[in-house]
């Protein structure tokens, strides 16, 4: 995460160059994207697609990120503290349950898979620019519910990971296999509402009670 900060900057091109990358590399992976197709996508020159990005994988992660990182903030958005410990969890589960089943993130996924054995940092990377920095976010909410009395946790990292684990259920399996090329709103309502209840369950303030 560290080195795509360092060698990679914004301007003016920097959202295009983006979305032209994130369409190439969705439709022919990471190394059948050429910088060529980029740039024409991104309506830029290679000169400029490399002034913002040294090379394809810094852009790939960048791609990655930013929309992982989208994902995150527009939770974080609707969770304030005057929410709900309950509301806020549907909130996260909601985000969660709609980007494991969005066609980005299933083609993201494929590419990411398909391309670690050859290229290691590459899902080294996406990992700790992705699902990292979303369990850190969850993390440090836990740890905040849990100063409010509304919950007690020993291992957070665990509990966040789990949590995550459980709004993929069957529809993201589903998705990733060609199952299924849509999930109904009550697929997604089902799974949003038994991850959140199952967390509930073992953490909340009245399981901790009972325990």
């Amino acid at each position: 995460m560290g080195e795509a900060a360092q060698t990679t900057r914004k301007g003016r091109k920097y959202d295009d160059v983006l979305q032209g990358a994130r369409s190439v590399f969705l439709a022919h992976g990471f190394e059948g994207a050429s910088v060529d197709d980029i740039a024409r996508a991104a309506g830029v020159s290679k000169a400029t697609l490399y002034s913002y990005f040294a090379d394809k994988r810094l852009l790939f992660l960048e791609v990655a990120k930013v929309e992982c990182c989208r994902q995150v903030s527009e939770a974080e958005g609707k969770v304030g503290v005057d929410v709900k410990l309950k509301d806020a969890l549907i909130i996260v589960a909601t985000t969660l349950v709609e980007f494991f089943t969005s066609n980005f993130y299933l083609r993201m996924f494929r590419v990411i898979v398909a391309e670690t054995e050859r290229f290691p940092e590459l899902g080294r990377q996406f990992y700790e620019t992705g699902p990292l920095v979303g369990r850190a976010r969850m993390v440090e909410y836990l740890q905040e519910a849990e100063a409010r009395g509304e919950l007690k946790i020993d291992d957070k990292e665990l509990a966040s990971d789990m949590f995550c684990e459980m709004c993929r259920a069957d529809l993201f399996t589903q998705r990733l296999f060609g199952i299924t090329d849509k999930v109904t709103l009550a697929q997604k309502d089902r799974v949003i509402k038994g991850a959140v209840a199952m967390f509930m369950a073992r953490y909340g303030q009245d399981a901790t009670v009972k325990t």
